[in-house]
């Protein structure tokens, strides 16, 4: 199966303006993404999809491939033009966010695992939720999935509510966390790409503003990989100075 790993990247963050290109820790945080997947065997190829040739110099310049695409309301739709227009035999496409530098390569692999399976036409990872904080947090989005382990819903609200008792009660005991917090990646095969990505966006969709229920809703399946734990993605200042921190902590570690 020939697998393309495209990074959608634009400039502009809200809460972290041009967060992509910051380099205290002497590279660009699109950088750290990039080399994730370059350390994939399971990629033939890895490409950062941007609007912006601002990012598309940097990541020349730092020896990657960028392919400039017009603009797009979500990374799926930019994805979607350079996989049209330059890789037509390509099978699947992997979606990978810059923003999560700490990404392991392991999970990826997972993600890659179920979008191999026959068919499956797209896949995404999720992984325990640990405190009743994250699952009460609108920007950390939860799902449920059946006993075929694919996805039946996500929701930036509590999923499964539990009507019986506060949601602190599952949380006691060291016991598993029956939650599920999902991680942004997502495997599709090329022509299921290319389908949703020509369906307008969806009700559901537009009320959570989560684009992974255009595909829902649309009746596709998507097979869910189920991880011990997932990257800290970039999204505010204060995220990207504890990553700054935890790379010296590496750097100095490696030093000793």
């Amino acid at each position: 199966m020939k697998i393309v790993c495209m990074i959608p990247a634009r400039l502009q963050s809200t809460r972290l303006p041009r967060k992509l290109l910051l380099s205290t820790t002497g590279r660009p945080l699109l950088q750290y993404v990039w080399e994730t997947a370059r350390r994939c065997p399971e990629f033939s190829d890895v490409v950062v999809a941007t609007d912006s040739e601002e990012i598309a110099e940097v990541v020349r310049n730092f020896g990657g491939r960028a392919e400039i695409t017009g603009h797009h309301h979500s990374g799926t739709d930019r994805i979607a033009e350079v996989v049209r227009r330059c890789f037509p035999d390509a099978d699947a496409v992997v979606n990978l966010q810059g923003d999560e530098p700490e990404l392991d390569p392991a999970v990826i692999s997972a993600l890659v695992r179920e979008l191999e399976h026959a068919g499956t036409e797209m896949a995404t990872v999720a992984c325990p939720i640990l405190s009743p904080a994250i699952l009460r947090d609108p920007s950390c989005v939860k799902l449920v999935t059946n006993a075929l382990g694919h996805a039946m819903y996500f929701s930036r609200s509590q999923i499964p509510f539990t009507r019986d008792s506060a949601p602190e009660h599952f949380f006691r005991d060291g016991e598993p966390s029956p939650f599920l917090l999902h991680v942004g990646l997502y495997g599709y095969r090329r022509d299921f790409l290319l389908r949703l990505t020509s369906l307008p966006p969806s009700t559901l969709e537009q009320m959570e503003k989560l684009e992974q229920l255009r595909a829902l809703q649309a009746g596709a399946r998507i097979a869910v990989a189920v991880v011990n734990h997932a990257a800290v993605g970039i999204d505010t200042p204060a995220d990207y100075e504890a990553f700054v921190q935890r790379q010296q902590t590496q750097t100095i570690r490696r030093a000793a």
